[in-house]
């Protein structure tokens, strides 16, 4: 019945703000098309039928409408009635409803249905498909925006201090047996005690959500069998995903969203969402229609100059999105200030973010979505982390995005892993990943913690993958194993390595806490993969994309406790010592008073590395001082503080090494606290001193604090 009143009174409404806003009586709409000559709002009842009103009034190309009475859980969409010239970038089709682009709540899935297309699928002309899609794809619903956040405030932790936990939704809650079934998999999962504290005794204090913005499960993959589980398949960038919800998905999911943001920041951690601004879920000029392209396709889509008809794709799933156009980069920064000022969260990282920055061809560090960003008083304060590349030429650009801006280290996540399997060569670059990677972000303004350092992520093997297969096992996704990456970084057990069982597995073990070690004493902001931590497999599918299912899923019933409880106890020692988490750069050279250089790298002989030293390809084994005197930082009442010095030894080769310790001058006593070689942190160990030689295990570190005279 207020379906029906509505229909008799439409009022003009406003153009802005553009989707559906609710003010406690009514419903504003409104829609950007540039190309539309009638747009019809499609409302819907509670038994589906479908109601339509043309919007009366359009404004600078948005075209909007008032509903008195139409109130949160109205299910609605659009018709766009304009011209239909694929050949001239032009694919309106009103017997299509299109999906909202600033619906905040999306209901249900698309059913792969030939009325979802423009053309007839098996018609090598593409004439004209004129069949209603309304029964076969999703609605947009209108939301209710009142939510008690309480005291909410954000944990506004630093960047040096931030330690990330990449997680998926569904893959961390949904086997977990302390989470009630129903919300397994849920953000309410997420938002559980039993979560909640896991990530707390952890230690992380930020959680990196895998696209939580509504996405599809593309046909190619239900036809087998197969679902979108990682999500990067984006069609609602103010919707969070619907099937998350445990409570509904007629704008229940958003109440749950919010909820577990609320929950996550009273327990001190911040919520990072991973956002696909890149493309959308509508594919190439053969994909379905489901929202943008039957808007305005040449408005959003980067469109091939000499064939209007097809598509540019610098992300490799047919479209990329047309960041030149202003009414693309303004639903962007809408969709980017709503998850902040509606719903929280703590920062983004954006895939393939090299994409967001072509204004024609190359990657420009000074296109209009970083300037946009960097002038916008809300998201300049979040925290911004790229994926700094994508797969178009030039689309490599490690160390090369803005100040504001953190990156994944694609390099430091490539030398870590080649050194620790022994390859040659490597110790200058491991070196300055090391210590911040330097040379990718000190001359742009930046500091050591615009690197976002890893070993793996969602994209690859797991740590217990990494360092147990010769090559990827991708057979359940349909492709002949063709797709994923051929990571030739994975640990080889091969001729070099042993070949008794117990030592492979004792060798796989002592990798797995080089590994995370040298993550979480490294400069720069480190990021854990979920279930890294306690030995997480994914049977070798390093591309696992499609698998919602156990693949994926963390097995909570066979979690590696000893392997957690390393981890936990590293990144507590992380948290403690200041020193491994610096704001600014090593010199090179003594400061704060101190005698002694603030870093300095050793050979096994006990004395500094120099030229021939580095250029030693050779050479295995490797020490580097931190000095804890030219660190200095303050307590509560504001006085400084001197962190303790450390010296780290690594050895990356096949055999035994012993290693001298440095001259007295760089310390008269040291203890040993931390060995991958017996197994993790030692309780107490006897006291060293200079020149006293240390028997290194191969494929191990050694972690050594100096002590006070005193001690």
């Amino acid at each position: 019945m207020k379906t029906v009143m509505a229909l008799q009174q439409v009022h003009p409404g406003k153009a802005y703000p553009l989707g559906a806003t609710y003010d406690g009586f009514g419903t504003n709409f409104s829609i950007f098309s540039s190309v539309a000559q009638r747009v019809e709002l499609c409302l819907f009842n509670e038994a589906g039928k479908e109601f339509r009103i043309d919007l009366p009034e359009v404004t600078a190309y948005c075209w909007h409408g008032y509903l008195p009475h139409v109130q949160p859980g109205q299910r609605y969409g659009f018709r766009i009635h304009g011209p239909w010239a694929p050949e001239k970038g032009h694919r309106c089709n009103p017997s299509k409803l299109l999906i909202d682009p600033y619906a905040k709540a999306i209901e249900g899935t698309v059913k792969w249905d030939e009325s979802v297309y423009s053309h007839y699928c098996n018609d090598p002309e593409r004439l004209l498909n004129e069949e209603d899609s309304a029964p076969f794809v999703p609605r947009a619903v209108v939301t209710n925006p009142y939510f008690n956040w309480d005291n909410d405030r954000p944990p506004g932790v630093p960047l040096h201090e931030t330690i990330i936990y990449e997680m998926h939704i569904k893959g961390f809650t949904c086997r977990h047996p302390g989470i009630p079934p129903h919300i397994r998999g849920t953000y309410a999962g997420i938002s559980h005690s039993a979560a909640i504290e896991y990530l707390n005794r952890l230690g992380v204090n930020a959680v990196e959500l895998m696209p939580v913005h509504q996405f599809i499960h593309d046909y190619r993959l239900v036809r087998q069998g197969l679902r979108n589980y990682w999500g990067y398949n984006s069609i609602g960038y103010l919707a969070p995903h619907n099937e998350y919800s445990s409570r509904g998905q007629a704008g229940q999911q958003v109440q749950e969203f919010k909820q577990m943001v609320k929950n996550l920041h009273s327990a001190g951690v911040e919520v990072i969402l991973d956002v696909v601004y890149n493309h959308t879920a509508e594919g190439d000029h053969s994909g379905p229609t489901l929202s943008f392209r039957g808007i305005d396709n040449a408005a959003y889509y980067r469109l091939d100059e000499n064939n209007p008809g097809l598509y540019k794709d610098y992300t490799g799933t047919g479209n990329s999105m047309n960041m030149r156009h202003p009414h693309v980069l303004q639903l962007i920064m809408d969709s980017l200030r709503y998850w902040v000022l509606e719903m929280h969260v703590d920062g983004f990282r954006f895939d393939l973010a090299s994409a967001l920055a072509r204004e024609l061809h190359d990657v420009d560090r000074l296109s209009a979505f970083f300037d946009i960003i960097q002038q916008d008083p809300i998201i300049s304060q979040v925290k911004l982390i790229a994926e700094p590349w994508d797969i178009g030429e030039g689309g490599y650009q490690v160390g090369n995005f803005p100040p504001l801006w953190s990156e994944w280290n694609g390099k430091y996540r490539d030398c870590i892993r080649d050194f620790w399997r022994g390859r040659d060569q490597i110790l200058t670059e491991f070196a300055r990943r090391f210590s911040g990677s330097s040379d990718l972000y000190e001359t742009t303004g930046r500091r050591p913690y615009a690197s976002v350092n890893f070993i793996t992520a969602h994209d690859g093997f797991t740590l217990a993958d990494l360092v147990s297969y010769n090559r990827k096992h991708n057979e359940d996704n349909c492709e002949n194993c063709l797709d994923g990456t051929d990571d030739n970084r994975s640990w080889n057990c091969g001729a070099e390595g042993p070949t008794d069982i117990h030592a492979i597995i004792s060798l796989r073990q002592r990798q797995k806490k080089n590994f995370l070690s040298t993550l979480f004493l490294s400069q720069g902001i480190p990021m854990l993969l979920f279930g890294d931590e306690a030995g997480r497999s994914q049977g070798g599918n390093n591309n696992p994309y499609c698998q919602d299912n156990e693949i994926s899923w963390l097995d909570w019933s066979h979690l590696d406790v000893e392997l957690l409880d390393f981890t936990r106890e590293l990144i507590s020692f992380r948290k403690d010592h200041p020193v491994f988490r610096k704001r600014g750069w090593f010199l090179g050279r003594p400061v704060h008073g101190s005698k002694v250089n603030d870093i300095a790298w050793f050979e096994p002989r006990g004395i500094q590395m120099h030229a021939d030293s580095w250029a030693n390809g050779l050479l295995q084994s490797i020490g580097v001082f931190l000095n804890g005197e030219a660190f200095r930082y303050p307590d509560l009442n504001g006085s400084p503080v001197v962190d303790d010095s450390f010296l780290i030894l690594f050895n990356k080769s096949h055999e035994n090494v012993r290693f001298v310790l440095p001259s007295e001058e760089w310390g008269s006593k040291w203890k040993k606290i931390l060995d991958t070689g017996a197994g993790g942190f030692i309780g107490d160990s006897k006291v060293l001193r200079p020149g006293d030689e240390i028997p290194l295990k191969d494929h191990s570190m050694l972690l050594f604090r100096r002590l006070y005279e005193e001690e």
